[in-house]
């Protein structure tokens, strides 16, 4: 499980990229630049990325049916020790043939035992306890096997609880050859041309409503920018957002297709890499 950020984005006004003015200790004004807004496909305003973690029952319950009435592809990131996995695996393997991604989140969902209220974190499964290399391989072997649920050879992966320091050193690095881009840490993306597509932070929202999830993606809009959300249960299971609060943020993405690009990690992370390596006019 992600331990959820919860601080909300700020709401500001409208405004182009550009100069703008802050103050230092001694109330002085000075003028800094603000992030230009990043070239989106089709001259949309901000990226939304809808992930979800865990491989949980409500999310095949409620999300994908939410995700297909609306048109949108998401990413699931599936444990792939998870007993949803096993059960209910024709599901994920038809979520993917309809155009979602699936995601890569380890075989066995290591965290840091550790870390504040983790008593959760069975020992045969802490992260304190588990070298970087048994990572690396956990976590190749586990696109093995989501390559023959989709077939598919690219993809992306998800840090359990956003964490890749092992007990001998960081994971991070082994693993990020095999993947087009990771999400690692926790927060708001808040500048696109610093972005680190190694490590790209998520918004996991808990318990929200479904105005806050609309005000964080209105933020991205007004600076060109993207949101990331990592959700977890819908509607059931652990860290849960509401299947009202999912619908309305769905609805309003749906309502603005010029605004917003809502596509999977995959896709929105294979576009940053290319712009990157566009030639500068």
């Amino acid at each position: 499980m992600i331990v959820a950020w919860m601080c909300l984005l700020p709401l500001a006004a409208s405004r182009a990229a550009g100069p703008e003015l802050v103050r230092d200790d001694n109330g002085a004004a000075a003028a800094t630049e603000a992030p230009l807004p990043f070239p989106w496909p089709e001259a949309r305003r901000a990226a939304v990325s809808l992930a979800y973690d865990d491989a949980l029952d409500s999310q095949l319950d409620n999300a994908l049916p939410a995700l297909d009435r609306y048109g949108f592809k998401a990413t699931f990131y599936l444990t792939l020790a998870s007993d949803a996995v096993a059960r209910r695996m024709a599901e994920w393997r038809a979520a993917a043939a309809s155009g979602h991604e699936l995601g890569n989140h380890s075989l066995f969902h290591q965290c840091s035992g550790s870390a504040p209220d983790r008593a959760w974190v069975a020992p045969e499964r802490d992260l304190d306890a588990t070298s970087a290399g048994q990572m690396r391989d956990q976590v190749l072997l586990a696109n093995v096997a989501l390559q023959a649920l989709d077939g598919r050879s690219r993809r992306t992966f998800t840090a359990p609880c956003g964490e890749t320091l092992a007990g001998d050193g960081d994971y991070a690095a082994l693993v990020a050859p095999a993947f087009v881009a990771t999400k690692r840490g926790i927060g708001p993306v808040t500048d696109m041309a610093t972005l680190d597509p190694d490590a790209v932070p998520v918004d996991a929202p808990v318990g929200v409503a479904g105005s806050e999830l609309i005000a964080r993606v209105e933020q991205a809009a007004r600076v060109g920018g993207m949101v990331n959300f990592t959700f977890h249960g819908i509607g059931g299971d652990h860290l849960a957002v509401s299947t009202r609060a999912h619908d309305e943020l769905l609805e309003h993405l749906a309502a603005h297709p010029d605004i917003y690009w809502v596509d999977t990690f995959l896709e929105i992370m294979t576009h940053v890499r290319d712009v990157r390596t566009r030639p500068v006019d």
